[in-house]
């Protein structure tokens, strides 16, 4: 299982990365909100501006201060990783 880090330490595990989206439009606010009260929100921001919200696979929505993109090349470079692992195992 691969981790990755989303922000101050904060990890999370890759493969159960669904979606990534930025926090600006309407239905992603609303997506929010509607985490928050449910009490499926994980904040991990520590007070600073929500840059990326990363959904997963048990519908948790992850709050993170980090950039979309940043994350998104973290999860590129983790399935990268891993593929060159599954190629060391063959020779």
């Amino acid at each position: 299982m691969k981790f990755i880090n989303v922000g101050f330490g904060n990890m999370i595990a890759a493969d159960r990365v669904v979606a990534l989206a930025n926090p600006d439009s309407a239905p992603i606010k609303r997506l929010i909100q509607d985490a928050k009260d449910d009490g499926s929100a994980i904040d991990v921001t520590c007070g600073r501006r929500t840059r990326a919200v990363i959904i997963t696979d048990s519908e948790h929505v992850i709050l993170s201060a980090i950039q979309t993109e940043t994350i998104a090349n973290r999860l590129d470079n983790s399935a990268y990783a891993e593929d060159e692992d599954e190629d060391e195992g063959e020779e």
